[in-house]
């Protein structure tokens, strides 16, 4: 079964940068649509980010359209979520969720047809 791991959370002042990473264990991310979800204390959780299978398509929820960017590494072994400009509504639980897409490229903000999930890394914006 596919499992992905994040990494490169943290604590980071407002202005500032992280950069989270997915990889996956075990199998290869080519076949997969990968996206960001996170999740603020009270809230339900939300779609952030995702790119597709080819890493054509990548759609951004609109609270982090110019300062988040999406991408996968040549070997589809890992994605990552470069995260500029940090805000403190920003802060969250990140994961990292794989859609089996072989054929049809592309990739969606709903959780729904997100199979695997990662375990979740916490990042906090703060002074």
């Amino acid at each position: 079964q596919l499992q992905l791991v994040e990494s490169g959370g943290g604590l980071v002042q407002p202005g500032g940068s992280l950069r989270l990473s997915c990889v996956a264990s075990r199998f290869n991310l080519d076949s997969y649509s990968i996206g960001w979800f996170r999740q603020a204390p009270g809230k339900d959780r939300e779609g952030v980010s995702c790119i597709s299978t080819r890493g054509t398509i990548t759609n951004y929820v609109d609270s982090v359209q110019g300062r988040f960017t999406i991408s996968r590494d040549n070997a589809k072994t890992a994605v990552f979520l470069q995260m500029n400009s940090l805000k403190p509504e920003d802060t969250g639980v990140y994961y990292c969720a794989a859609d089996w897409r072989p054929i049809r490229d592309a990739c969606t903000l709903h959780e729904g047809p997100y199979n695997f999930w990662g375990q979740g890394i916490q990042v906090t914006v703060s002074s």
